[in-house]
């Protein structure tokens, strides 16, 4: 059977180009740009009658994954829009100021989220020690990791990925992602073993000089492109 495709996407248009292309779940955000945020409720709303699974980034702003009493609050609450807007599942996690997985706040996020799926996010891509964050993610009871190996982008974690996913023997899906694309999508999956994959499936959007010098606009972005999508979909199934 091949792989699980996953396209993380930040808006109405490109949760669309993602269905129609072929990805098999959805992580749904905003601001990718800055590796993703939660999605607003309107989004979730638009996600809430799409014909595959769902899931939800729990991150309530950029920057550390290191979250205050305010903050988990806010992911509490979070948690809650994505339960009554019927999605299927959230994307959590969290680190202390050492690197290290914050084991209780995910275990209360987890506990408050019962009943959805849950991935573990890349938190864990900034633990020092991934065979004890591994075992803590399994612990957890999360699904899977979405990882690139402790690297900043998969092809350079193979290694990790490969060892990490033999290691988990089928107890936790280790799901690889950041720079997935569909010209090294079968080397990864070939060399890692995976049965899931991560990617943005985006090409560079045309931005409006003005929205940029306004400010309301990045002067770069990129937006979910079914066609990129749908090569994806189509490496994969060739792999």
């Amino acid at each position: 059977m091949a792989a699980l495709l996953e396209v993380c996407v930040d808006s109405p248009r490109g949760l669309a180009a993602a269905i129609e292309g072929g990805a098999g779940r959805i992580e749904l955000c905003s601001a990718l740009e800055l590796g993703g945020l939660t999605p607003v409720a309107g989004l979730m709303k638009a996600a809430a009658s799409a014909p595959i699974p769902v899931y939800a980034m729990i991150r309530p702003h950029s920057g550390p994954f290191i979250f205050d009493a305010a903050d988990e609050d806010a992911m509490v609450a979070d948690i809650d829009a994505v339960r009554a807007f019927g999605l299927a599942g959230v994307v959590i996690g969290a680190n202390r100021p050492d690197g290290t997985l914050d084991m209780p706040l995910i275990h209360r996020l987890k506990q408050h989220a019962a009943g959805l799926g849950s991935t573990l996010h890349r938190a864990f891509d900034l633990v020092p020690d991934v065979d004890v964050a591994l075992e803590q993610a399994i612990e957890l009871g999360c699904e899977r990791i979405l990882t690139s190996g402790c690297a900043p982008k998969a092809m350079d974690g193979l290694e990790t990925l490969k060892r990490i996913s033999a290691k988990a023997g089928g107890r936790i899906s280790i799901m690889p992602g950041s720079g997935v694309r569909h010209g090294n999508v079968a080397q990864i999956l070939q060399i890692t073993g995976a049965r899931e994959v991560h990617g943005s499936c985006s090409s560079p959007a045309k931005i409006d000089p003005r929205s940029v010098s306004f400010g309301f606009a990045a002067p770069v972005s990129n937006q979910t492109d079914v066609a990129v999508v749908r090569q994806m979909r189509q490496a994969i199934d060739a792999a």
